[in-house]
């Protein structure tokens, strides 16, 4: 009953938060643009890389004709699942034309060249799609390669929020083993984590994931593990912190004396009221691992190319910043400081709630 209570009181609390409640909103919609943006985006094709160079660089409400030219390659189609994960192939060819006119069996027709430049020719009817020449607005513009910035950041969201799920996990699996072990038995146990904390807490931390990146090899997976393994310090500190000061209760004496385990001890009766502050810290360490991975590809070393990361869209078009065309790297900038924001927010409304002295 008293659990209860306090969930509610917590709950109550953290929503009164408008900041909080800000950031989970922000957090939840950016949850479901993930889960389903193969769905959303305009171009659904496996990473959003529909490659148009014609048109590339364009202003944010662009549009063009485009003319579809069937595949040679037959393509199946594809099922809820492994589009909901991959987006589906590219059924056709897609050429930027200005102008068009069916004559006979044929589609006759002005291919896009660049401003003012175009060229003539023609394709047989049945080659082309159904309908064969589509309009397409690009709400956000193109980078250099034509290929939909809106897409891309949308598809993006899902590599930031993976990225800072699997590091968050890594870094509180490690941290919360070594803070409480380091807590609850001091001593030489205390000595040894310690030494390693300082010895990782004294390499700068960039430093440290290129290490681990050039040792793992560039790629998806290898930068969740790079950012994991250099954010469990500080879970590891304050978790040790915490273990420290709980250990001396008259709670967890009691189960000393009633022969429990040490591990039963740790796991199911110190850890379980740690929670609060674990929480505050994990959300800390989302916002730092988004930040983190937006870097390591902007430098190269994250994810890599075609896959859409919020930092490597900035790489490819920072540029144009000062050029005819800003959007094409502030729309992934400004992606990244709105999530950002949002879980450093929701860290802040978690510290708030669970501070419940002087609160009733």
């Amino acid at each position: 009953m008293q659990s209860n209570l306090f969930s509610s009181a917590f709950t109550r609390r953290l929503f009164r938060n408008k900041g909080a409640s800000f950031g989970l909103i922000l957090i939840a919609g950016s949850l479901l643009l993930a889960l389903f943006c193969y769905f959303i985006a305009p171009d659904s094709s496996p990473n959003a890389n529909r490659m148009i160079p014609e048109i590339g660089s364009k202003k944010p409400g662009f549009t063009a004709w485009l003319l579809r030219i069937k595949r040679d390659k037959h393509i199946n189609q594809a099922g809820f699942f492994n589009r909901l994960l991959n987006g589906t192939e590219e059924k056709y060819q897609y050429i930027p034309v200005t102008a068009y006119q069916f004559a006979g069996d044929s589609i006759v027709y002005q291919k896009f060249v660049d401003e003012g430049v175009s060229e003539r020719a023609s394709v047989l009817r049945p080659l082309a799609g159904d309908p064969a020449v589509i309009s397409v607005t690009y709400h956000l513009g193109t980078d250099k390669f034509g290929r939909d910035i809106l897409s891309r950041l949308l598809i993006g969201v899902r590599v930031s929020l993976s990225v800072g799920l699997v590091a968050v996990l890594i870094s509180l699996t490690i941290g919360i083993l070594l803070g409480a072990l380091a807590g609850y038995f001091r001593g030489w146990v205390d000595d040894v984590i310690m030494w390693l904390i300082n010895v990782i807490w004294s390499i700068p931390t960039l430093l440290l994931v290129f290490a681990i990146t050039l040792a793992l090899g560039k790629g998806f997976w290898q930068v969740f593990i790079a950012v994991g393994l250099t954010m469990w310090v500080n879970v590891a500190r304050l978790v040790r912190g915490q273990v420290l000061a709980i250990r001396e209760l008259e709670y967890v004496e009691a189960t000393r004396a009633l022969g429990y385990s040490h591990t039963r001890t740790i796991f199911r009766h110190i850890l379980p009221n740690i929670l609060g502050p674990v929480m505050v810290i994990a959300a800390s360490n989302f916002a730092s691992a988004i930040v983190m991975e937006a870097g390591l590809s902007f430098l190269g070393v994250g994810v890599q190319p075609p896959q859409p990361s919020w930092g490597l869209m900035i790489k490819e078009n920072y540029n144009f910043i000062i050029t005819h065309n800003p959007m094409l790297a502030l729309a992934p900038g400004i992606a990244i400081m709105l999530l950002v924001l949002a879980f450093n927010l929701l860290g802040n409304g978690l510290r708030d709630a669970l501070n419940v002295r002087g609160k009733l």
